[in-house]
């Protein structure tokens, strides 16, 4: 997840991320990060200026490696609808195969401690951009309502999102029947081809 950065950002970077998911925010400070990291607090401030500048780059690490994850083998000579049912079903894998990533990004993404630039630059530089122009192409190609393409993105990843959260609270198994179902469930929500079944 971390593997474009330093030796010493990676160690800073990835202990943040354990001791945030594992102690929440407020709890983690520099001295912490210092400590379970092995790296000198003079050495983390040499290439973060701040806790929050820290945060910040653990943002956007996770999202700028979530976006290549989620939209990877997405060949622009496949279908919509197979690409469509490719870049959801990588974000059910992203879900289970990274869950403390995951799970940063949900309870961080509308965090004071991100900052707007921050965030703008996950949204556009993530998988959410890809996915509005696959959703785009739908709706001019007559294949899905004329709905903004990224509020429909929003939603569909709002339900995948509960399901995983669900499936991290062992209260939901994610079988391939169930993501198959819940993909579809997303494609026929805004298909204007109702009831398809496959």
């Amino acid at each position: 997840m971390f593997e474009r950065y330093n030796k010493v950002q990676k160690a800073v970077l990835e202990t943040t991320l354990h001791l945030i998911i594992d102690r929440e925010l407020q709890a983690t400070s520099m001295s912490l990060i210092a400590k379970d990291s092995g790296v000198s607090t003079g050495n983390i401030y040499h290439y973060f200026s701040s806790k929050e500048d820290i945060i910040n780059e653990l943002y956007k690490a996770i999202v700028l490696f979530n976006g290549e994850f989620v939209t990877k083998d997405l060949n622009q000579a496949d279908s919509v609808k197979e690409r469509f049912h490719l870049a959801w079903r990588n974000v059910f894998d992203l879900g289970r195969k990274y869950p403390k990533g995951f799970r940063f990004i949900e309870q961080y993404s509308f965090s004071p401690y991100i900052y707007e630039q921050t965030k703008e630059e996950a949204i556009n530089g993530g998988w959410c951009g890809p996915l509005e122009k696959l959703y785009q192409q739908a709706v001019n190609e007559g294949m899905f309502v004329a709905l903004e393409p990224r509020m429909m993105v929003q939603m569909h990843y709002g339900s995948i999102v509960y399901l995983l959260k669900l499936y991290q609270r062992d209260s939901q198994d994610l079988t391939e029947e169930v993501v198959n179902q819940a993909i579809l469930a997303c494609w026929n929500s805004v298909s204007k081809e109702k009831g398809s079944n496959s």
